[in-house]
């Protein structure tokens, strides 16, 4: 089995498949909870909650994409084709979630949870196939490092281009009716996400999937993944990252408007913090490429955690310092997550080597909801503790209680959260040695099933 390097074009053809991805998702991380609260007139009680409750149905949803995805076979491919299929319904689910019928309060509340739901199952449906493709694609572990690099820059780039224009969008298409400049604003980036995973599905190959495998429950698939303990680390650390992402995420605005006073930098901020991201995504491969992965993951996550910790002991009008200590944040910080990207990816191939099952898309599902998890717990904890410190959406002053609330939320509980990662990755094992010895186990795999065309179970086993 010959290793296969990816050009260039391809590369970025596969990022930008995230970019539009991140054209409807960095809206719904910058904005969604902000809108219902201050446009759309949940309470952030109920905005909290209605985000925790939407993760009961992706419990549930998630791994049976994932099982549909492992089973998919198309003249395009396993992955591949729902780009295709879920491309437009993904794009309008965007538009759906940012509109402000003229319902009662009963009624917004039951259109609330219709549409975010619909928007949850839509990137369910597309991003599942799309993250679990990177295992098709190259058979090579460092090369798929330099994938989620190309991927993490790229998609970062659609967070900045939201960054740069949801706002301004707002204001230009409605023209002083800020519910009509949402909806509108988001129409536009649901067509740029269409565009991009048209553009990503023509210019991807699919070379590596398991044609030839024994047809089993999803339940059983479930129960192989639960007693792979690195499988369950990454679950695990997925949720706790995703939550303490999202609680400096959501808070952004929050903290722009009422702990710096500044709304006019709230578009200058994200931008700068897009920018670091897309450094840092950029540097990863290089820099950590080659490098022990989760010896340098951990460091890492250790360093963002100390900077984000540091954030909160800055004045509210030392803007340069909050900005330096934001873009040393975002680069460190976004530097992690191809490294992390890459090990569910080696995940999968561990799995391949215990159980003779190429599980990509249960493995990248269950993960994805990990990190919808991870999201639910953090938008219901920002509403929650704003609703607890006394937060009034809209009001034009908040408590000193609110303001601190906010200082934190931004900064120290994300900074715990990002330092207990390193704790969380104690005991994961794939390290360069164990994945030399698992791409050795698959190119074993391969060439006896070029001899024998019945599918073989390793009589060698790789103990983690």
């Amino acid at each position: 089995m010959n290793t296969i390097k990816l050009s260039t074009r391809e590369k970025i053809a596969y990022g930008l498949g995230d970019t539009g991805c991140n054209f409807v998702w960095q809206t719904v991380m910058l904005f969604l909870a902000y809108f219902y609260t201050d446009v759309y007139g949940l309470s952030p009680a109920h905005m909290g909650t209605m985000f925790l409750l939407v993760r009961f149905i992706d419990a549930i949803t998630d791994p049976l994409m994932g099982s549909i995805v492992d089973r998919t076979k198309s003249r395009h491919g396993r992955y591949r084709p729902y780009l295709l299929w879920i491309a437009v319904p993904f794009g309008l689910s965007c538009t759906f979630a940012f509109f402000t019928p003229e319902f009662s309060e009963t009624g917004k509340i039951i259109y609330a949870y219709a549409s975010y739901i619909f928007l949850t199952l839509m990137y369910t449906a597309i991003n599942v196939p799309y993250c679990a493709m990177a295992n098709a694609l190259t058979n090579d572990s460092q090369e798929r490092t330099s994938l989620q690099s190309y991927r993490f820059a790229l998609s970062t780039m659609g967070g900045l281009v939201v960054a740069l224009v949801a706002l301004p969008l707002v204001d230009l298409i409605g023209d002083g009716n800020i519910q009509k400049g949402y909806v509108g604003a988001m129409a536009v980036m649901g067509f740029g996400a269409i565009a991009l995973f048209f553009f990503c599905f023509a210019n991807v190959k699919e070379r590596f999937t398991a044609e030839k495998e024994e047809r089993r429950p999803v339940k059983d698939d479930m129960k192989l993944l639960l007693k792979n303990n690195q499988w369950r680390i990454l679950f695990i650390l997925n949720v706790l990252l995703l939550t303490a992402v999202v609680l400096k995420g959501a808070s952004t605005m929050y903290y722009v408007n009422n702990v710096m006073g500044r709304a006019d930098l709230a578009t200058t901020f994200m931008v700068v913090g897009m920018l670091a991201n897309i450094v840092g995504a950029i540097i990863s491969a290089p820099l950590f490429g080659h490098l022990d992965k989760p010896t340098i993951y951990k460091i890492l996550t250790v360093i963002s955690g100390l900077l984000s910790i540091s954030l909160f002991f800055v004045q509210p009008d030392n803007i340069f310092m909050i900005f330096a200590l934001v873009i040393a944040l975002g680069v460190i910080q976004m530097s992690t997550t191809p490294i992390l990207w890459s090990m569910m990816s080696d995940v999968v191939d561990y799995e391949k080597t215990r159980s003779n099952r190429s599980l990509s898309g249960m493995v990248f599902s269950t993960n994805l909801f990990a990190i919808k998890l991870g999201i639910a717990l953090g938008g219901a904890a920002v509403g929650w503790i704003l609703a607890g410190a006394g937060y009034v959406g809209g009001a034009s002053e908040q408590s000193q209680e609110a303001i601190s609330a906010i200082n934190l939320l931004f900064t120290v509980i994300p900074g715990v959260v990002f330092i207990s990662l390193a704790g969380v990755m104690a005991k994961y094992e794939l390290d360069n040695k164990k994945l030399a010895q698992i791409k050795a186990l698959l190119e074993l795999d391969a060439k006896q099933q070029h001899e024998d065309s019945k599918p073989k179970v390793h009589n060698v086993e790789l103990t983690v």
